[in-house]
């Protein structure tokens, strides 16, 4: 009796003492300090931050800041941003500098980006980031990206690693949207005017798990013109779910 006793209360003490990842926005903006009548230059980042356990949480924490790195930073050479007050001030610092140096074609820079756990369950988590970003031109650039992470370990999963057999579920995939865009089977997938690399059916580079099923998502210029903007494809999961190694 006294040792079922004491196994009863190490069990509890132990469930008492498991952690759960969890998240926390925090929002980190920078505006520039030049003068401005309208579109001042300012960046925003609303991001979700792990927290609880420890190796975890700094390795989620430190794969989706090297992903804002690439999105945000403006320059040639790679951003020794450290963190993300410092990738703001980089962000503005840079545009301050090109202001100087053409002070009457430099206006309205921005960046944006609002970050959210798309989905989480016992095998994947799935990080969901909506960017904006502009530094001149014709236009901005908006688009989403997926960041995939082993929910045990915070370890980063790759697209191609979440399929059982990626080739097979490619092909299903090519049949499905050819139906909803209405492409021949037979005919070139670019035939009405996408753009695919090569002529050929790829997977986008970002995938999403979602409440309602698995998201294939390509951005503008990764299948089609800027001007036709993002193509998708959703797909439920008792649809997919062979193909998939995680769920």
């Amino acid at each position: 009796m006294k040792h079922y006793s004491l196994f009863v209360l190490v069990l509890i003490l132990l469930t008492g003492c498991t952690k759960t990842l969890t998240f926390e926005n925090e929002v980190f903006e920078k505006e520039s300090k030049i003068p401005c009548k309208k579109d001042c230059p300012k960046i925003t980042i609303d991001i979700p931050i792990a927290k609880n356990i420890p190796v975890v949480a700094d390795s989620i924490n430190k794969n989706v800041f090297g992903v804002l790195k690439d999105i945000v930073y403006f320059g040639e050479k790679p951003s020794d941003a450290k963190d993300y007050n410092d990738l703001t001030t980089s962000f503005i610092a840079s545009y301050e500098e090109m202001h100087k140096k053409f002070p009457t074609e430099t206006f309205g820079w921005e960046a944006k980006v609002k970050g959210n756990v798309e989905y989480q369950s016992d095998q994947i988590l799935n990080i969901k980031l909506d960017h904006y970003t502009f530094t001149g031109g014709a236009h901005g650039y908006q688009g989403f990206r997926s960041l995939l992470f082993n929910p045990d370990t915070g370890k980063t999963i790759f697209c191609d690693e979440i399929f059982k057999n990626e080739k097979e579920f490619k092909a299903f995939a090519e049949k499905e949207f050819r139906k909803k865009y209405k492409i021949p089977a037979k005919a070139n997938i670019n035939a009405t005017g996408l753009m695919f690399e090569k002529d050929t059916f790829q997977l986008p580079q970002n995938i999403f798990y979602t409440d309602e099923g698995l998201l294939l998502y390509y951005n503008s210029y990764e299948a089609a013109s800027y001007a036709d903007g993002s193509k998708e494809i959703l797909f439920p999961y008792q649809k997919v779910s062979k193909y998939l190694k995680f769920q």
